[in-house]
Formats: structure tokens, C-alpha cells, sequence
């Protein structure tokens, strides 16, 4: 199963290589570039006469906890649906990760927190960081159980840097609004990996087609990632607003709807199935589409009807890429979308996008009073129009969707190299090839033993 001698050598020294290489440069690099931030920083924060209770890590760990949690928990078991994968789904997750938050603490904190030549860190980065990683999880999705892990690593060394890029341009130069990522994390990651996976397309992944179902413990897993990304989600969205009334506002829009969504899923899904059945992948994924797509504005002025309207929207738009896009993407479009990340991610993303366009332009004094400085700031300025933020943000959404689809193009090149040894087509969506898994010597000790057996009789 593991392949030929030489091949299963090249995999012991490839992981292991890379490893240590990336951990090496990233250890150099933080310890030329990254120190602790004026309140991490045992001598700056004591110089000032507060109170321990003033520390920002009072008032944003429990929303780093939480999403944490999703990053670390619900993506990697939201994954662990293919019945033959489910160690590396969680396993690849936990390593992409693991990875993602140091390069990404070093590539975001050049852009946003440099200060006299250093990297300054704290709760706040660690926050940004986990984003990050989400969007690099995001692209793993779309190709699940077709990469190896030396591929996977090499797309976040390239991902990280594309979002930190892709970030900059947004919220730093556009000044576009984008708390929750249905921009910057969302739909980036989408279709950074749908343009990545369509570079990888495989014309005989038909031979691995019997590895690509789930079976019924499979999706249980699955549905723990499901439970956790759900519960947590409106930490996810509202952990680097304004504390306040802005966080606050973002909680509960995120909360509306994705309760939304769900009940949209769930109608939608008894609609549309066979003899009016619930389909266990659309409630594993489209429920949480009304997460994804008040990314953008929920931090603005949505209204709790507003919120309802996009998670059903969402739920419904989400549960029917399931359906019906997903076939024709790949039927026509070669997109081989494992974890079907364009219904989840990619178009509840652009919605989104578009939903804060829409709330961008209707933003007036009336409506935020004196709140309007800690939403809009540049309108309640007088630098910009309201119609003009609503512009911008649609420029955004532009940006991210040129950045991710030349970054997945760039990344599925890199990716194509023949020395990475991807997994061959008739072994896609299996864990032997690179773990050990219980009872398979076993199995394979029979198979020896059958073949003897069937040797003597001839």
C-alpha cells in the first residue's frame, strides 16, 4: 500500500527535511524580528502605573480561546468525513496549523505590528495568526486525501505569505472592512485551493473513487467539527472588532444566523432529497454558511432581521452548491473538490462580500450616531462617502478574488513538482500511505499468508 521501496525512502527523509527546515528559518527569524508588545513585556507594562486587570489579555484570550478551538478542533474533524482518512485529516490539520501561526505571526506582523525594526506580539496577534491558518485549512479542504503532507506545507509557505499580502492591501491601504474574514479568509482560502485543485486535476482519481464516501462513524466525526465551528463562530467573528458595542453587535448577528442557516439547511436539504431524507454533508457544512456570510458586516448595523435573512440566504445557496454545483464544477470545470469548500466557503464568502457592499453604502450618522467613527471611520471623518466605502469594498472583493486565483495557480506549479511525491491516483484519500495505522500489519500478514496458501495448491 505504501508504495515501492524507493518511494517509501524518499518519504522518510522528505518530511522530515522540510520540517526541520521551515522550523529552523521561522526559529531565526523570530529570534531576530519578533519580540513581546508593551503589554506582554514584563518591563514596559509594570513602567506604568495599571492595574493587571487593564491587560488586553483580559479582554480578548477568551474570543483567542475560542477560535483556537475552531482552528485546531473543527476543522480538522469537520474533515475527517472520508471514511479511509480520518488520520489525516486531523493529523495534516494539526501540522498545517502548527506551522501557519509561526510563519503567519512573522508575515502579518511585518505588515500591521512593526515597531523600531521588531515584531511586537500578543493576544491580538495570536488572533490574527489562527485567521491565517484558517484560510490555509480552508484551501486543504479542496485537496483533501489528493496531497501529501511535504505538498501541503510548501502551499502554506506560499498561502501565508499571499494572505498577509492580500490582508495588507485591504485593510491597510483600501480600507475596507472586513472583521469576520468572508473576504480576507473566506473566500481567499476557497479559491486559492479550488484554482490550486484545478491545477491538480487528476483524469483517473476514478480509481480512488470508492475511498471518497463516508461511513457512519466517519460522519460523526465530522459532525463534532460541525458542533464546535457552530457554538464558536461568533467569537470567530467578533474576536478582533472593537470591544464594546462592536463586538457585542458582531456576537449577535453571527449568532442569528447561523441559527438561520441551519433551519434553511434543513428544509432545504429534506426538499431536495431522496424520498425527502436529510443529507448528513449538508448539515455538516452548509449549516454554518450563515457564520461565513456575516464575515463582513457584522460589526455594521445588519439589524437582527438583516442577520436572519443572510444566514438563511446562505444556508439555502450553501446546501444547493451541494447539490447541484458540485457535480457540474467537476463534470465540467475539472474542480475536484474534495470537502466542497466553493459551497461552504467560496460562494457564502462572496455573499458575504456582497452583503457588506450592501451595508457599507446604507451606513449614516442616524443610524450609528457616534458609533460611526468605530466602524467607518474614514466616513465619519468626511474622507469618504458612504457610497464610496461601498465601493471600496467591492474593490476588495476583487483584490482577494485576483490574489487567491493567481496564488492557487502559482501554488498548484510548485505543487506539480515530481520530486514531492504526491499520492498516486489509485491511493488518493487513504491513510497507509503515511501513517501507521493499527492493524494493518496484520492485514497484511494474511494477505502474505493467503498468497502462500494459494502457491501451495498450485
Amino acid at each position: 500500500m505504501a508504495g515501492s521501496p524507493r518511494r517509501a525512502a524518499g518519504r522518510r527523509l522528505q518530511l522530515p527535511l522540510l520540517c526541520l527546515l521551515l522550523q529552523g528559518a521561522t526559529a531565526i527569524l523570530f529570534a531576530v524580528f519578533v519580540r513581546y508588545n508593551p503589554e506582554t513585556d514584563a518591563a514596559l507594562w509594570h513602567s506604568g502605573n495599571r492595574s493587571s486587570s487593564d491587560n488586553e489579555f483580559y479582554f480578548r484570550y477568551p474570543s483567542f480561546q475560542d477560535v483556537h478551538v475552531m482552528v485546531c478542533v473543527g476543522f480538522g474533524f469537520l474533515m475527517a468525513f472520508l471514511q479511509r482518512y480520518g488520520f489525516s485529516s486531523i493529523g495534516f490539520t494539526f501540522l498545517l496549523a502548527a506551522f501557519a501561526l509561526q510563519w503567519s505571526t512573522l508575515i502579518q506582523g511585518f505588515f500591521h505590528s512593526l515597531h523600531g525594526g521588531h515584531i511586537h506580539v500578543g493576544v491580538q496577534s495570536m488572533i490574527n495568526a489562527d485567521f491565517c491558518a484558517a484560510a490555509v485549512l480552508i484551501s486543504f479542504g479542496a485537496v483533501l486525501g489528493k496531497t501529501g503532507p511535504a505538498q501541503l506545507l510548501l502551499m502554506a509557505l506560499l498561502e501565508v505569505l499571499l494572505f498577509g499580502v492580500n490582508e495588507f492591501v485591504l485593510l491597510s491601504l483600501l480600507g475596507v472592512k472586513d472583521a469576520g474574514g468572508s473576504m480576507t479568509i473566506h473566500t481567499f482560502g476557497a479559491y486559492f485551493g479550488l484554482v490550486l485543485s484545478r491545477v491538480l486535476y487528476r483524469p483517473q482519481l476514478e480509481k480512488s473513487k470508492h475511498r471518497q464516501g463516508s461511513v457512519y462513524h466517519s460522519d460523526l466525526f465530522a459532525m463534532i467539527g460541525t458542533i464546535f465551528l457552530w457554538t464558536f463562530w461568533p467569537s470567530f467573528n467578533s474576536a478582533p472588532t472593537m470591544l464594546g458595542d462592536g463586538q457585542h453587535r458582531t456576537t449577535l448577528n453571527t449568532y442569528y444566523s447561523l441559527t438561520a442557516s441551519t433551519l434553511g439547511t434543513f428544509a432545504l436539504s429534506a426538499l431536495i432529497g431522496e424520498h425527502g431524507r436529510l443529507d448528513m454533508v449538508h448539515i455538516q457544512n452548509a449549516a454554518l454558511a450563515g457564520g461565513v456570510v456575516v464575515g463582513t458586516s457584522g460589526e455594521m448595523m445588519l439589524t437582527p432581521f438583516g442577520a436572519l435573512a443572510a444566514g438563511f440566504l446562505a444556508g439555502t445557496v450553501s446546501t444547493l452548491g451541494y447539490k447541484f454545483f458540485t457535480p457540474v464544477l467537476e463534470a465540467k470545470f475539472k474542480l475536484q473538490d474534495t470537502c466542497g469548500v466553493h459551497n461552504l466557503h467560496g460562494m457564502p464568502g462572496v455573499l458575504g462580500a456582497l452583503l457588506g457592499v450592501l451595508v457599507a453604502g446604507l451606513a449614516t450618522h442616524e443610524a450609528y450616531g457616534d458609533g460611526l467613527g468605530s466602524v467607518f471611520p474614514l466616513v465619519a471623518e468626511g474622507q469618504r462617502s458612504a457610497t464610496a466605502q461601498a465601493m471600496y469594498q467591492l474593490f476588495g472583493l476583487l483584490v482577494t478574488l485576483t490574489f487567491a486565483s493567481v496564488g492557487g495557480g502559482l501554488g498548484g506549479l510548485l505543487l506539480r513538482l515530481p520530486f514531492l511525491d504526491p499520492p498516486p491516483d489509485s491511493q488518493c484519500y487513504e491513510d497507509r500511505i503515511y501513517w501507521e495505522v493499527p492493524g494493518e500489519r496484520e492485514d497484511e500478514a494474511q494477505g502474505s499468508l493467503r498468497a502462500e496458501e494459494t502457491d501451495t495448491r498450485a
